[in-house]
Parts: structure tokens; sequence; C-alpha cells
């Protein structure tokens, strides 16, 4: 018995993703976080960027990782994943974000662990949010190419 294990996105492409969707989020999601957490917005930005690097540190690992898996488990690629699987999928992502951010904005901001998980609460929230409609857009914009061979009828 044959197994499918559907084509992830190449390096490049997932390069391509992690860079678009984290200066898109830099770029939608700074202003509001200044304004409402009352950081200033050059030290925003500074706290921001540095989340956006470990953002798309784990980005890279958690999609890859989530596409293999779900590939595996489904057998269908990632811009194939229905809206619940989709809506698992950010939230994942922006729960472990949210471990590793979390120690960050209190060192960056000195703000205590009750206002800092609040304020990456939001970010998260946020996050998801555009992380949703982001990756909806990608797979669009950006389709997995199917393999050659695929369509073929295999004979049993």
């Amino acid at each position: 018995m044959s197994v499918h294990h559907p084509k992830l996105r190449s390096v490049r492409d997932r390069a391509r993703q992690v860079i678009l969707f984290e200066v898109g989020g830099l770029a939608l999601i700074t202003p509001p976080f200044a304004w409402l957490s009352g950081v200033p917005m050059g030290d925003s930005v500074g706290l921001l960027a540095v989340a956006a690097l470990i953002a798309a540190l784990w980005n890279a690992v958690y999609n890859t990782a989530f596409d293999w898996i779900e590939g595996r488990i489904t057998g269908r690629t990632a811009d194939r994943r229905p809206f619940r699987m989709r809506a698992l999928h950010a939230l994942g992502f922006e729960g472990g974000l949210l471990l590793m951010t979390l120690p960050v904005i209190m060192a960056w901001t000195g703000m205590g662990w009750v206002d800092a998980l609040i304020a990456d609460l939001g970010l998260a929230t946020a996050y998801v949010i555009y992380a949703f409609a982001f990756n909806l857009g990608y797979d669009r914009v950006f389709p997995i190419e199917a393999p050659a061979t695929e369509g073929l009828v295999r004979a049993k």
C-alpha cells in the first residue's frame, strides 16, 4: 500500500512567506500597540522587531512541522487546509509564540508580568486574526505546485 505524502513549500517559498508575513505584521500592528500600551513608538518598533525575529524563526519551524504532520495525517497540501484546521494552525502558532515573547516584553518594557501578559495577549489576538487572513491570502496567491506525477492514475 502506497502512502501519499503531499508536496511541501520550497525553502525559497517558505522564506518569502515568512518575510512578507513579518513585514506586514510590523506595519499593521506596531502603531496600535504603541498607542494602546503607552510604550513610546521607538521602543515599540524595537520590541516588535525583536518579537518579529523570534516569530520569524518560530514561523519557519512551526509551519514546516505543522504542514509535514498535517500532510502525513490527511494527505493534503497546506494550501488546501480547511477553515477549522486554519483556525487551529493560527491558534497553535500564537500560543507557542506567546510563551517565547512574554519574557521579552517584560524585560524590554519593564512591565510586570500581568501587564506584559495583557499586552502579549493583545498582540497574540491581533496576530491570530492577521495570521489567518495572511495565510489564506498567501495560499491563494502562491499555491503549492502539484508534482508532475499527481493526477496520474496508478495501477493497483
